[in-house]
C-alpha cells in the first residue's frame, strides 16, 4: 500500500487540502473576492454618482444656453426697437430741419423781394425827380423857373425822407 502511487496521490491530496484549510486559504479567497466585489460596487456607485452629476451639469448647461438664447433674442428685439425709434426721431429731426430751412429761405426771399422793391422805388423816385427836374428846366426858364425847380425839389425831397 505504501508503494502504491494511488495511495501517495490520495495522501498528497489530503495533505494539500489540510494545509489549504489550515492556512485558511478559502477564507482568504472569499475575502479577496468579497473585497473585489465591494471595490466594484464602490466603482459602480461612483460611476452612477458621476453620471448623475454629468446629467445635472448638462441640464444646467442646456438651461443656461436657453436663457442665453432668450437673452440674445431680447437684446436683438430691444436693439431693433431702439433703432426704429432712432430712425423715427432722426426722420422727425430731418423734417423739422427741412421745414426750418425752407422757412428761412422763404423769409430771405421775402426780404430780398422787399429790398428789391425798395431799390426799384428809390430808383424810380430818383428817375422821376430827374425827369421832373429836366421837364421843369425846359418849361420854366429864367428866375421863375429856377424858383419853381428849387421849391419842387425841396418838396419831393421832404416827401421822400
Amino acid at each position: 500500500m505504501l508503494a502504491s502511487t494511488d495511495f501517495w496521490v490520495v495522501v498528497s491530496f489530503i495533505a494539500f487540502f489540510a494545509i489549504v484549510f489550515y492556512l485558511k486559504v478559502p477564507g482568504m479567497i472569499s475575502k479577496a473576492l468579497d473585497d473585489r466585489a465591494e471595490k466594484i460596487r464602490r466603482e459602480l456607485d461612483e460611476a452612477r454618482r458621476l453620471r448623475e452629476e454629468a446629467q445635472a451639469v448638462l441640464a444646467d448647461y442646456q438651461r443656461r444656453a436657453r436663457e442665453a438664447e432668450e437673452e440674445a433674442k431680447s437684446i436683438i428685439d430691444q436693439s431693433r426697437r431702439e433703432a426704429e425709434a432712432l430712425e423715427a426721431e432722426t426722420e422727425l429731426r430731418i423734417k423739422e430741419s427741412l421745414e426750418r430751412r425752407t422757412r428761412l429761405a422763404q423769409e430771405k426771399i421775402a426780404r430780398a423781394e422787399a429790398q428789391a422793391i425798395a431799390d426799384v422805388r428809390a430808383t424810380a423816385i430818383d428817375v422821376a425827380v430827374a425827369a421832373a427836374e429836366a421837364i421843369l428846366k425846359e418849361k420854366a426858364s429864367g428866375e421863375k423857373g429856377n424858383a419853381l425847380i428849387e421849391d419842387g425839389i425841396r418838396k419831393v425831397s421832404a416827401h421822400l425822407n
